[in-house]
């Protein structure tokens, strides 16, 4: 699977596509912008409400956890 495929997909101020792995997520702000703040201290101003953020990356993890946790089913 290709890096991209595995973060969630978001648009910065400038309309620029970004895509980041939401578990490097700690916080998001409100600002009225949206900034999310990664572990690394790294921000990210993006379009999309703080509240859409938190739906797609819900919607990201149910759809990993949908297809078994892509851990080794093997038996």
């Amino acid at each position: 699977m290709r890096d991209f495929l595995k973060m969630v997909k978001l648009t910065r101020l400038n309309h620029v596509p970004v895509y980041l792995n939401s578990d490097l997520i700690e916080h998001i702000e409100s600002t009225p912008d949206t900034v999310i703040t990664l572990t690394s201290g790294q921000k990210y101003v993006v379009l999309e409400p703080a509240e859409q953020v938190v739906e797609r990356v819900v919607e990201f993890r149910q759809r990993i956890l949908s297809r078994g946790g892509g851990g080794d089913d093997r038996r």
